[in-house]
């Protein structure tokens, strides 16, 4: 196969795992990051159902086991801190993963990872976006922030949900694709040397649709997950609404505003908030686009298709969504630079979208402001007993009803396709 030579925006999970699949093809690929180095940052995230697989054919399973947290399940918890119920990982690789998987992983092993096993054929380079995009007939040209110039037969946008790549890309006047749920999610760590918790996961929810969640990654620290719908907590909590995103002081104190007073372990956890220096706050929604490229740019994971947390799926979609492209990429782009034309670029990735569409329309379905998982969660200290209840019945029986009725993993007929030019390459 003659070589491509394609640049990919962004250094994440989908803009490396795709770089993976390209330059295992030997395609010249470069991956810019705006960032100065390697983004390793973030909480724990899993594999789901054609993501373990996907994972496997890169080889990276014994690679992934080696950094996985041992997360033993799920616990849910009352304002006292008594267990109510209790869903443990589903080891047994078959059926539905559970709330733990058994493919857990911190999300910056994850890009170490898949960063180091591409570093050796693929040009990174950090401190540099994409700045415009100038389409040709026979190669796109890519300006860079530093005005440097330079033509490749493709870019790729996987700069995620806000990204830059995908407003190049669509006219001035096109409407906004992230849809937002009303959600904000605060993750962060707090120092808690190990004790009776082991590595489980424990989740409160407290009345107004507050959630707390903490979970273990190593012996000296905890993940914490902050949730909440401003809307649905008391009238004056407008501050953390109105905070510019960044603005990590305004934001801190929109958290604490919000669950002061929650119960369980919140007022601990608020009163720490202010010397936590990994702070981060995501708004959750959906990305939703009627296209997934345009002329030589395509677009990859949450650039093109977030699914938002609320699914546990976006790290799934990220590798799936990578594998395909390039597999439709190497089934019908086998000319070199200039020769690669718009036309097998436009089939590949039209093939790619028809693809991979369906399985996106499943994990993305029904989900919208006012109608998402956490607007059926119920708000008050009367719902939330019954809802426990509930839970404790489900976990007696060691059923997974919940996980089926929140999560997305189940795509149902949807089947990974198999691409001999990837296999053998």
């Amino acid at each position: 196969m003659a070589q491509l030579k394609v640049l990919i925006c962004g250094a994440g999970i989908a803009g490396n795992a795709f770089a993976f699949w390209l330059s295992k093809m030997g395609h010249d690929v470069t991956v810019i990051e705006r960032f100065p180095a390697l983004r390793a940052t973030g909480l724990q995230i899993d594999l789901r159902g054609h993501g373990i697989e996907v994972m496997r054919r890169m080889g990276l399973e014994q690679s992934f086991r080696a950094k996985s947290v041992k997360e033993q399940g799920l616990e849910v918890v009352d304002h006292s801190g008594r267990r109510r119920a209790y869903f443990p990982a589903n080891r047994s690789g078959k059926g539905i993963q559970n709330f733990t998987t058994d493919f857990e992983i911190m999300r910056g092993d994850l890009c170490r990872l898949l960063y180091g096993a591409t570093v050796d054929r693929v040009k990174y380079v950090f401190g540099t976006s994409l700045e415009s995009v100038n389409d040709n007939d026979g190669f796109v040209e890519a300006v860079f922030s530093d005005g440097r110039k330079e033509k490749f037969d493709f870019i790729v946008g996987a700069d995620g949900q806000g990204s830059r790549t995908r407003r190049l890309i669509l006219d001035s006047d096109a409407a906004d694709p992230f849809h937002p749920l009303g959600v904000y999610i605060a993750y962060f760590t707090l120092p808690r040397p190990i004790g009776g918790d082991d590595y489980l996961a424990s989740v409160y929810l407290a009345p107004q649709r507050r959630f707390v969640g903490i979970r273990r990654h190593n012996p000296r620290e905890i993940q914490v997950y902050l949730a909440c719908k401003p809307d649905s907590c008391k009238p004056d909590s407008n501050r953390l609404k109105n905070a510019q995103k960044g603005d990590v002081v305004e934001e801190k104190s929109g958290f604490a505003e919000i669950f002061q007073g929650a119960g369980w372990q919140a007022d601990d956890i608020i009163k720490s908030l202010e010397h936590v220096d990994d702070f981060y706050c995501e708004r959750l929604g959906l990305v939703k686009l009627d296209c997934w490229s345009r002329g030589r740019v395509v677009l990859l994971g949450d650039a093109a298709f977030c699914p938002s947390a609320t699914t546990g799926m976006g790290t799934t979609c990220s590798l799936v969504g990578a594998y395909i492209l390039a597999g439709e990429i190497g089934k019908r782009c086998r000319g070199g630079s200039g020769s690669a034309t718009k036309d097998a670029l436009s089939s590949a990735f039209k093939a790619y979208e028809q693809t991979f569409r369906p399985f996106i329309d499943q994990v993305q379905k029904g989900l919208s402001d006012g109608s998402s998982p956490w607007d059926q969660v119920p708000s008050t200290s009367f719902g939330i007993a019954v809802f426990y209840f509930f839970l404790a019945i489900a976990s007696f029986f060691r059923l997974d009803v919940l996980a089926r009725l929140v999560l997305r993993e189940d795509v149902k007929e949807w089947v990974l396709p198999d691409y001999d030019e990837m296999m053998h390459g």
